[in-house]
């Protein structure tokens, strides 16, 4: 780390930097990188499949997950007409797969610090052509 900077701040854990096309990359240690991207693909996988089986519980009439949030409802002493339970169903599934989405998003704004940035953010043109 040289004089200029130690004095602007550069290399501190967290720094974020602009880069060509306005998005802020924050670099961390490289043990932070690793969980970071770990759990958020992991959240991402999970909240996906989960939002497919809400998603499929509201098209099928007679998915498993239905019938339990049927039951469960009928049990409670709640009367959901077959359209308002599809329609709740494929809401929730689509909130947790955007939601899955936004963390996986978020988690990619990460990166260690001595990491190059990707090609198409570097301004090295590709010799592929």
């Amino acid at each position: 780390m040289t004089d200029s900077d130690a004095k602007s701040g550069a290399g501190d854990a967290g720094e974020s930097r602009p880069s060509r096309r306005g998005r802020r990359d924050i670099v961390v240690p490289m043990r932070l990188y690793k969980t970071i991207t770990v759990f958020s693909t992991l959240i991402a996988v999970i909240s996906v499949v989960l939002g497919f089986v809400f998603l499929d519980a509201a098209t099928l009439q007679v998915s498993a997950l239905r019938a339990v949030i049927s039951s469960i409802l009928a049990f409670v002493g709640v009367d959901v007409g077959d359209g308002i339970l599809s329609s709740a169903l494929a809401i929730v599934g689509l909130s947790i797969i955007a939601f899955g989405a936004v963390v996986y998003t978020l988690g990619t704004r990460f990166r260690a610090r001595g990491m190059g940035k990707s090609q198409e953010d570097s301004g090295e043109g590709s010799n592929n052509g």
